[in-house]
């Protein structure tokens, strides 16, 4: 594996990284008054599903109707910012992590996802986060897509293991790309989130989703920002829970877990509070609503301070307002 310096002389990815600070006063409490309102705490919800739905293949996107009787109201989220930041607003949620990635066997999404979230956020910065995707076997020129994602702007890379059909080390294998992508990310402070679970897609290889396989990046890219989304659920959610404890900068994300059976899944979640962060993996299957999931993990036997750590802190960590 090539050393830092060799490959920052190579790729000049750095240039186009921009000092980004958003101040309490520009966060609206309606979109219709616009006046300014802090919650407090300032709720994130890292992981929800706004994307361009028409690139979704037919069998995917048949899943997603059967599973959800409000699909049209989803798909006009997608196209709507400001309709979406109303939801946000009814589900007592503050800002919102807006995942995509490239994914074309599986589900059908692009490169093409990259420019859509950065748009789509232009609308409200301040509560809308940017989340877009490399993938390796379907790129060209990964020092280019590199480049593209610093000068969006976006806010974290996801791999989707599962539906990349891909292991998230298969660096040390031969795909050198997923080395410049992390290191890319490492040197420029931008987290890479993992898909770890199953999923119940078309096409969909289950033997990815295995967070084992997160250990190696955590320990070839010690700065690098990693979290691991779905905590394995549910079948590995011991191996997600050993990895945060084991490696400093390796985060938990709680989403797509319903929240009543959180604690039997990481019964000594306290442990990990100050690395672990809600979100709900909506409209995913099995995630109804997003107020409701945050009313059921706020009716849990944690701690207030551990609720605000969750709820609030660990993503301000990550992402400052």
């Amino acid at each position: 594996m090539p050393g830092r310096g060799a490959w920052m002389r190579k790729c000049r990815c750095t240039r186009y990284i921009r000092p980004y600070t958003i101040t309490p006063d520009k966060i609206p409490a309606n979109l219709n008054s616009g006046e300014p309102k802090l919650r407090n705490p300032l709720i994130t919800d890292c992981h929800i599903h706004i994307q361009p739905m028409e690139m979704i293949k037919p069998q995917a996107l048949e899943l997603m109707k059967k599973k959800r009787p409000n699909f049209e109201q989803i798909v006009e989220f997608c196209r709507s910012p400001k309709a979406f930041l109303k939801f946000l607003d009814a589900a007592g949620v503050d800002r919102a992590m807006l995942i995509n990635y490239v994914a074309p066997e599986v589900i059908g999404f692009t490169s093409g996802v990259n420019q859509f979230v950065a748009d789509y956020v232009q609308e409200n910065p301040a509560r809308l986060l940017s989340c877009g995707s490399l993938h390796p076997r379907h790129t060209t020129n990964v020092l280019a897509d590199v480049e593209q994602i610093l000068r969006l702007g976006l806010k974290m890379i996801k791999i989707h293991p599962p539906h990349q059909l891909l292991f998230p080390n298969d660096y040390l294998s031969g795909a050198k790309e997923l080395e410049i992508i992390y290191r890319a990310a490492e040197a420029n402070g931008v987290p890479v989130m993992f898909h770890t679970g199953t999923s119940i897609f078309p096409g969909a290889r289950n033997k990815y989703g295995d967070p084992i396989y997160v250990d190696d990046v955590a320990v070839d890219f010690p700065k690098l920002k990693i979290l691991l989304a779905h905590g394995g659920r549910p079948l590995w959610m011991q191996t997600a829970f050993f990895l945060v404890r084991r490696h400093p900068n390796v985060y938990l994300d709680i989403s797509g877990i319903p929240p009543k059976t959180l604690l039997k899944y990481f019964p000594r979640l306290e442990e990990i509070a100050d690395k672990t962060l809600f979100g709900t993996d909506w409209p995913g299957p099995g995630v109804p609503d997003i107020k409701k999931n945050l009313d059921e993990f706020r009716a849990l036997p944690l701690s207030a301070a551990v609720q605000q750590q969750i709820l609030s802190k660990t993503a301000l960590s990550l992402w400052p307002a």
